[in-house]
């Protein structure tokens, strides 16, 4: 091999390590997993301890939370849309009522070869973006009425999709609470095996 070659090969593997070290946010795939750690540490105390969990008035009956194992293919970069024209979505309840939310755009990505579109929404009053969704692990390993994801997006063609840190609705621990559905195009055709399983 010559001289020539063996620096563009170099160059070249210098040049996938920095991508693959920018995809990740500059982290370890050590350092993702003990931060996803350290947040599913802090949703177990918040749930044992918090005056807002839905545990806070029966404590003795939580059990823990139950999580996929931490798996870094799960953390997506998506295309971000916006559609052409936004549109207030009701969306139904698990106890037969509605909520309103602000359409907000698109997250498109590719996983297991195939394409897939999530509908991101925007709590108005809240200022917070929402994202509800279900997919094929829905009622068999995770709640049957959908998962949650929180994403934020600082704008441009692209938005962070971690489903590592997927959670349950609190309708999925107490009947007592009001929870919005995914819309009908959130319901993924793959399995999303991260983020927070069914409650036991």
């Amino acid at each position: 091999m010559s001289k020539n070659s063996i620096i563009k090969l170099v160059i070249g593997l210098v040049v996938v390590v920095i991508m693959i070290y920018s995809f990740s946010g500059g982290q370890t795939t050590e350092e993702y997993i003990a931060e996803i750690e350290e947040e599913r540490e802090e949703q177990d105390l918040f749930m044992r301890n918090s005056s807002e969990s839905p545990f806070y008035n029966n404590t003795e009956s939580y059990k823990g939370l139950n999580h996929f194992p931490i798996d870094i293919k799960y953390k997506i970069k998506a295309k971000f849309t916006e559609p052409s024209s936004k549109k207030i979505r009701k969306l139904p309840t698990n106890d037969d009522l509605s909520r309103e939310y602000l359409e907000y755009g698109y997250a498109e990505f590719t996983l297991f070869d195939k394409k897939q579109s999530l509908l991101i929404l925007e709590n108005v009053e809240d200022e917070k973006l929402f994202l509800a969704f279900g997919d094929e692990t829905s009622t068999e390993t995770t709640y049957g009425a959908g998962r949650y994801l929180d994403v934020t997006h600082g704008g441009g063609g692209s938005i962070t999709l971690d489903f590592n840190l997927a959670y349950n609705p609190y309708c999925a621990y107490s009947d007592e609470f009001s929870c919005p559905l995914p819309p009908r195009e959130n319901l993924l055709s793959v399995p999303i095996e991260a983020g927070e399983k069914t409650y036991q």
